[in-house]
Parts: structure tokens; sequence; C-alpha cells
């Protein structure tokens, strides 16, 4: 190897060093590519086949379209609602509905993990409500939001109620679980409560985060359908009751196929907002 060389102005050239990764680790990387785009295509597959499975026995008669409907009038319901209809404005009052259920409920079940790991009383004390609130059935809150909060805000208390109290536990155990390793050497250092949550605590629980945030998408999806189908008048929850009333059972499987596309679209940004997130703070 050569040595670096000083030039006048006082920087180095350094010599390139050749360098060629082996044969057997190029043959494990093309496994697997392979292999990623083998569950790829068995994903897609499987989807396909499904697919054709309703279609056809929709067509056969092994099930009755009338109550099942079938891939094909779905996509013909979709596209006249999309032309006609006011689809849109129902799929966008859902995902605005979501995304601030997820926001509060990362904010706040964030402030009050932080709360728990700060004071150990409060923790001991307030930890059996957390387990009971986690066990009930949030479905039977319903109707006491709507009483309190009104036909629109009840959406947002059935969707942060479902959504904070699983933020809660699984922020305050990742908390626990680094106070138990990470805090030792500031806590001998003399560093102060706050010092640790800032420096160390919450830049080390980043993955714990975005794993929060994954959770929270489906469950407070759930819970936003579940407020629209107690109160709302717009969204795709209502859209499915309204369907279901008026048995039209077209406009359901579209607002539900809506919804599965939607929970695909919400999980995805969530898993591009937490890999940036990552990267940013080095995690991978």
């Amino acid at each position: 190897m050569s040595l670096p060389i000083k030039t006048e102005d006082n920087e180095y050239n350094r010599s390139p060093i050749p360098f060629a990764y082996s044969p057997q680790y190029v043959a494990y990387l093309r496994m697997k590519r392979n292999n990623r785009w083998l569950v790829r295509t068995a994903q897609l597959l499987v989807l396909i086949l499904f697919l054709g499975c309703w279609e056809l026995f929709a067509i056969v008669g092994w099930v009755e379209p009338m109550l099942t409907s079938r891939p094909s009038i779905i996509l013909a319901s979709l596209s006249d609602l999309l032309v006609h209809g006011n689809i849109l404005y129902h799929t966008w009052i859902t995902t605005k509905e979501t995304i601030i259920g997820i926001a509060i409920s990362m904010t706040l079940g964030t402030f009050i993990a932080i709360l728990f790991w700060w004071s150990t009383f409060v923790s001991k004390v307030l930890d059996p409500y957390i387990v009971v609130l986690n066990a009930l059935p949030k479905v039977a809150l319903g109707p006491i939001f709507y009483i309190w909060l009104g036909d629109r805000m009840s959406i947002y208390g059935m969707a942060i109620a479902i959504s904070i109290i699983v933020t809660i536990i699984m922020i305050e155990s990742g908390f626990k679980e680094l106070s138990k390793s990470k805090l030792k050497l500031m806590e001998s250092l003399g560093a102060s409560r706050f010092q640790m949550l800032v420096m160390v605590l919450l830049p080390a629980s980043i993955p714990n985060f975005v794993a929060t945030m994954k959770v929270n998408v489906g469950l407070t999806l759930v819970g936003v359908i579940m407020g629209e189908f107690l109160s709302s008048k717009a969204g795709l929850g209502y859209l499915i009751i309204y369907g279901g009333q008026v048995f039209q059972m077209n406009l359901v499987m579209t607002s539900i196929v809506l919804l599965a596309v939607l929970s695909i679209i919400l999980y995805g940004v969530a898993t591009y907002m937490g890999n940036k997130l990552l990267k940013k703070y080095h995690f991978e």
C-alpha cells in the first residue's frame, strides 16, 4: 500500500485501493434479490388467484353476487363513483381523521409515557388503570363520546381511545429497557433527569417510536371507522353503513376496497418516514 503523499497545498493524495466482492458474496446478494422478487411475485399471484376465484364463483352461482358483489362490478362501481359521485371526498375525510388521530395519539401517548418514566410513583399508581383501559372494548365508549363530544369530534375521541393506550404501553416499555442499559453512565456522571431524557432516552427511542407509529396506523384507522359507524355523516365508514342500510353491496364492497388501499398507503408513508428518521439518526 502506498503512503499518503503531502503536496504543497497541504493536501494528501491517496492511491485508490482496488476492491471487489468475492464470488460467494455476489452469489449471496443475487440469491437475496431473487428471493425478494419471488416473494413479491407470489404475493401478486395470491391476490390474482383470490380475485379470479371470487369472480368465477359469482359467475357460476357458487356465491350470491347480490350479497358479496364481485371484482368486476366493484371496479365498475368505483369508476362510476369517481366520475359521478363524491367518493374522493369521503376518502379524504377518513384520511384526514386518521392522520389527525395518529398525530394526537403519538404526541399525547409519548408525553404520558415520559411522565411514567419520570415518576416511578405515578407509573405504579396508574399502571393498573392503563391495563384495564387496554382490555376495555372501546366500542362501548362510542355513545359516551357522542354525547360528550358531538358527532364529529366523537370520531377523533374513538380513534385516540383505541390507539393511545397501546402507544403509552409500547413507548414506556422501550423507555424501561433503555433505562436499564444506556442511562447508567449518565447517572454516574451526575446528569439530571431532563438531560438523560433529551440526550439519551429520546434519541435512543427512535426505533421504538417508528414501530409504534406503524402500529398506530391500523389502530387509528379502526377507531375512525368505528366512530364513523356511530355518528358520522361523511367518510368511508359512513358509506359502508349507508350501503348496508339501502342494501347496496357494491357501495359497501367498494368502500372496503378503498379502506384496504388507504391502509396500505398510510402504512407505506409511515414506513418511509420511519426509514428516513432511522437513517438520519444512524440506526441503519
